[in-house]
């Protein structure tokens, strides 16, 4: 790849440097919601799958010591890309290059195990195909257009390696969340949702939820996350989770 090709942006409020190809899919706020709304602990297996560039998994890296972080990325140059960022940010991570739809033999090849995982983050490809124009490039497309199947392909990759009561957080675009809902009906339960809405006073834009594999408790719905006031400005709470100085509640214990 060529470094001219390349940017070098900050995350965190500088506390993550990664770099990232020049055109395409960029990372920004949503890998970094994603990471602010993952609760993980010390010693954690922890997995991000379809991580790109490594961003959400390595900002909750950045935040949460001692996790044994896994970057699960389907494109070589991508997963080179996350390698790299890893090991500039001085982050201890493994770099996997596997389909999250592969079967459990091949997740087992590199080591991802039914039942062997604490923690898993996704931000999975969720442009709805009717109204968004993907790109020409097919690896660019399965990137960021969404199937039928998608979601609950992700769901299933994410319920197998995680063991019982283990913990997925995961972002998909708000008028999808009926999608959310059927796709964790299956395993899952205790979910948390938050809305996120880019402007006060209009709809949601995203929804981050959290669920639980075996969990039994009612689903919550908190109060939405307003990225912007009236004015365009970003609030100063969610300036602080950007910057790294604060999760967000589906990360509190």
């Amino acid at each position: 790849m060529i470094e001219a090709d390349l940017t070098e942006d900050a995350f965190l409020g500088g506390q993550l440097l990664l770099k990232q190809k020049r055109s395409g899919h960029r990372a920004g706020h949503d890998a970094i919601l994603l990471a602010a709304a993952t609760e993980a602990k010390g010693g954690d297996r922890v997995v991000d799958l379809g991580a790109g560039i490594g961003t959400a998994g390595l900002a909750l890296a950045r935040r949460v010591a001692g996790i044994r972080l896994g970057l699960v990325e389907i494109d070589p140059e991508l997963a080179a890309l996350a390698r790299a960022n890893a090991a500039a940010n001085a982050i201890p991570a493994e770099t996997i290059v596997l389909d999250v739809t592969a079967d459990a033999q091949a997740f087992a090849a590199h080591g991802l195990l039914p039942d062997s995982v604490d923690v898993v983050l996704t931000n999975p490809p969720f442009n709805d195909p009717a109204r968004h124009r993907g790109s020409p490039d097919q690896a660019r497309h399965s990137a960021h257009v969404a199937t039928e199947e998608t979601l609950h392909a992700w769901v299933h990759a994410a319920r197998r390696i995680l063991r019982s009561n283990g913990v997925l957080t995961l972002i998909w675009r708000a008028d999808g969340i009926s999608e959310v809902l059927a796709a964790l009906s299956r395993g899952f339960g205790s979910l948390v949702v938050l809305p996120v809405h880019g402007e006060a006073g209009r709809p949601a834009i995203r929804v981050l939820v959290r669920a639980i594999k075996g969990g039994r408790a009612p689903t919550r719905l908190l109060p939405g996350l307003m990225l912007n006031e009236e004015s365009i400005v970003p609030k100063k709470e969610v300036k602080d989770i950007l910057e790294g100085r604060a999760v967000l509640p589906l990360a509190e214990p």
